[in-house]
């Protein structure tokens, strides 16, 4: 009896035995190390990614691993023509250079500290071994000022990632400290890729009027960017009609979520942080995107309507700079002869906002130094009452590459125009006089 109770344990441990290791899952990165790809390359496994206002990261190939350098350092950065601000980028930059690679490429990644205080990069999305994770305290020893750090890893998964540090995260990206990763599909037929597929960081700042310096212990944010820039700074989108056009939107703010709304056109949510969508028709078409905070969305459409056409984010005060909380509300004041009189004390004054924002654009008056109350695009009607978190999308029947073509030829009759008296009894609309 001894020996069968024996046999059944022997056998159970056995059984268990196997049981556990088919129990255990592969690595995420196991078949793409398994594979051992060559290095992915540009234009012949995929198409370029294109960074408005922005660049993309240099890379060389040692023994068919991509080598990269990233430099954390105080810099200084031009938000548009009239505000530069002191704040901390990678390579120069804000947002940091787009990593761009191929699924399956081993990478190399040099951090090099040279920040006055310690730092770490977290690689945000990617699926990764547990040490080189970036975080802090937890995964790695922060690293110091002076310092460089190594990080070596494979992309196992095509997507959209970020990067950032996670140390004292909150002023280091509150800085600037972000960056774009997208790593790319191998796909040799060029048909099956995007025709134009651009990258885009939205990020937030408090910088107080007449300052350079972002105050990072503000959670309320008057300067508003895609990728490091506000509205008319932002490089248009250029397109051909007939292309497949993809946007990647990372949003590292530090507290909102940004609706991004694109006029013209209806698009296709196809991706986010986690992976991409396994069947594009049955998608609801949608013509705003909710980026939240820590988050990735990819979107796609056919460029079939030519024309320039805004794409912004729909919280309104978010194009409005830093007029949205420094400035008194004049709302609906009755002047009188209140600025004639001041006139006599100050010459050329003007009391503006009374009717709401539009004679803040182009007053003439002069405003504190380094500081953009308000701006806007101008365009060739005018000039529009927002910037911020804004760009344009131009649409065109051929274009010079990605080189902006500059504002759209109408066709005769497609514009809006002042109804006439004809049109107006024509349809039996009658005006009160």
């Amino acid at each position: 009896m001894n020996k069968f109770f024996l046999f059944l344990l022997v056998l159970g441990n056995a059984y268990g035995g196997v049981e556990s290791s088919h129990s255990i899952p592969p690595r995420p990165w196991a078949k793409a190390e398994q594979e051992n790809l060559p290095p992915g390359l540009p234009h012949i496994d995929y198409t370029p990614a294109v960074v408005p206002n922005g660049t993309t990261a240099e890379f060389k190939v040692v023994d068919g691993v991509k080598v990269f350098h990233l430099m954390a350092e105080p810099i200084e950065w031009e938000v548009a023509e009239g505000l530069k601000i002191q704040t901390w980028g990678y390579n120069g930059s804000v947002p940091g250079p787009m990593i761009e690679v191929s699924e399956g490429d081993r990478v190399r990644i040099y951090v090099t500290n040279k920040l006055p205080a310690p730092t770490s990069v977290h690689w945000h999305g990617v699926l990764l071994p547990c040490g080189m994770d970036g975080v802090a305290g937890v995964t790695q020893v922060a690293i110091p000022p002076g310092e460089t750090f190594l990080y070596e890893f494979i992309f196992p998964d095509s997507g959209t990632f970020m990067y950032h540090p996670h140390f004292d995260s909150m002023t280091q990206e509150g800085m600037g400290l972000t960056g774009m990763i997208l790593v790319h599909k191998r796909e040799t037929d060029p048909s099956k890729r995007p025709t134009r597929d651009f990258a885009i960081m939205l990020h937030e700042w408090n910088i107080k009027v007449g300052t350079s310096r972002p105050n990072v212990m503000k959670m309320d944010f008057n300067i508003l960017t895609m990728n490091g820039k506000v509205m008319p700074a932002t490089e248009p989108l250029v397109a051909n009609l007939g292309d497949t056009v993809w946007i990647r939107y990372g949003n590292l703010s530090a507290m909102d979520h940004h609706p991004i709304h694109l006029h013209g056109y209806s698009f296709k949510i196809i991706g986010s942080g986690g992976g991409w969508a396994k069947d594009k028709s049955v998608l609801l078409p949608v013509t705003t995107v909710l980026v939240p905070v820590g988050a990735i969305k990819v979107i796609e459409f056919l460029a079939d309507n030519p024309g320039d056409w805004i794409f912004h984010c729909h919280m309104t005060h978010h194009t409005m700079n830093q007029m949205n909380n420094e400035f008194p509300n004049m709302i609906g004041m009755k002047i009188g002869d209140f600025d004639e009189k001041m006139r006599q004390l100050i010459p050329g004054y003007k009391t503006l906002g009374t009717t709401g924002m539009r004679d803040m654009t182009k007053s003439g008056m002069p405003i504190p130094e380094n500081s953009i109350p308000m701006l806007g695009y101008d365009g060739p009607f005018g000039q529009t009452v927002f910037g911020g978190m804004a760009n344009i999308l131009r649409v065109r029947e051929k274009t010079d590459n990605y080189k902006d073509p500059g504002p759209y030829a109408f066709p005769r009759g497609s514009i809006a125009a002042p109804a006439t008296c004809g049109d107006l009894l024509k349809d039996g609309i009658v005006l009160d006089h």
